[in-house]
Order: C-alpha cells, then sequence, then structure tokens
C-alpha cells in the first residue's frame, strides 16, 4: 500500500510503502463499533450512587401496627415501594463498566480504521511535523497554510513545542504512538502521520 507524502505547503511531494496488512484490509463496521464502545466504556468512572433501602434517611420505626388498620402491612417507611424509599438495585460507585476486547481483535479494528482512512484520503504522512517555540498561532497557521483543520497528528515522540501549541485548538490533538486509540481516530477529519509513526505502527500491528 503506497501512502502519500505531504510537505509543510501541503502539496504531495512523494509516496511511501506502507504494510498491507495495516493499511489496506477490509473494512469491518462492527468490529470498529465494538472497539469504540468498549473504548468509551472503559474510560467510564463509576461516580454515579444511588440511595440504597439501609442509606435513605427514615425512620425505623413500623408506620402502624400490623393488624386492625385496614391498610396493607408495613414495616418501614424506607421500603423500596414508598415513595422517597430506597432503590431496590441501587446504583454504587464501584460499578465495574470495563470491556474485554481480544488483543488480536483490537490489532484487525485497528488495521481496518487505518485502512478505510487511506482509502478516504484523509490520512498523510509527513517526514517531520514540529514547531519551532510553543506558540498556538504558529501550528494553528501551519496547519491552515497545509489545508488542514480537523487532524489527529500522531507523531513517533512527542515534542513539547508542538504538544504544547496544540493544547487551546479545539479540533486539533498531537499524540504519540503508543497513545493511539480508535476513538480519536474516527473522531477527526484528517489524520496525520510522521514516517518514524508509520513505521512503528507497523512494527506493532502489521
Amino acid at each position: 500500500m503506497e501512502l502519500k507524502v505531504i510537505n509543510e505547503q501541503g502539496a504531495n511531494t512523494a509516496t511511501v510503502n506502507a504494510a498491507d496488512t495495516l493499511f489496506a484490509r477490509d473494512y469491518n463496521e462492527s468490529l470498529v463499533h465494538q472497539l469504540v464502545v468498549a473504548y468509551q466504556a472503559n474510560a467510564r468512572l463509576g461516580n454515579r450512587k444511588q440511595l440504597g433501602r439501609s442509606e435513605v434517611a427514615k425512620s425505623k420505626k413500623k408506620p402502624w401496627r400490623q393488624k386492625g388498620t385496614g391498610r396493607a402491612r408495613s414495616g418501614k417507611a424506607s421500603s423500596p415501594l414508598w415513595r422517597g424509599g430506597g432503590r431496590i438495585f441501587a446504583n454504587t460507585p464501584d460499578e465495574n463498566f470495563t470491556q474485554k476486547v481480544n488483543r488480536k481483535m483490537y490489532r484487525a479494528g485497528m488495521a481496518s480504521i487505518f485502512s478505510q482512512l487511506a482509502r478516504e484520503n484523509r490520512l498523510q504522512v509527513i517526514d517531520e511535523f514540529k514547531v519551532d517555540t510553543p506558540k498556538t498561532k504558529l501550528l494553528a497557521q501551519k496547519l491552515k497554510g497545509m489545508g488542514l483543520d480537523e487532524v489527529l497528528v500522531i507523531t513517533d515522540e512527542l515534542d513539547d513545542n508542538l504538544l504544547l501549541s496544540s493544547r487551546n485548538l479545539a479540533n486539533v490533538l498531537v499524540l504519540n504512538v503508543s497513545e493511539t486509540n480508535p476513538v480519536s481516530l474516527v473522531r477527526f477529519k484528517h489524520v496525520l502521520l510522521t514516517r518514524k509513526a508509520v513505521t512503528k505502527f507497523e512494527e506493532m500491528w502489521a
């Protein structure tokens, strides 16, 4: 598979040979969907809390006597059947939302995403991508000159100037190879890889 290499003006200058197993794979929509859902679920924090029957601030006294009133028997005002009572199966912060994805499935799903990005001409390769000083304006001008607006930049090593310059740009995200995830890949309109990043991806997943 040949990927287009662009310069800092956004013009195609050459091509780079990439592994077909990573960049020329058939698109598997159901697998990609499973990867995205699992990644988001694994990032979810158990921060929702509901009060159970023993935690509701209600009197422990029996509301009325067992027999002779004509009403249904009742033991506590904290009963889940009563308004303001505790929940039967209350949500707790230690609830586990994680979903397991096999390593082989993860590799196949990531390869499927990269291949579809290449087919849709949303994936570009550049020899090197850096900024001289940590200035947001410089990075914004550089990306505009390349014709990239919503872009995910993946580098082999994170450059501090590049990372600091991108933090205030809403539609720009800079990651290194090890931080790449399926949600970021499908979220952005364009994906920009450095040559060394392509090589590292091939070593990891091809």
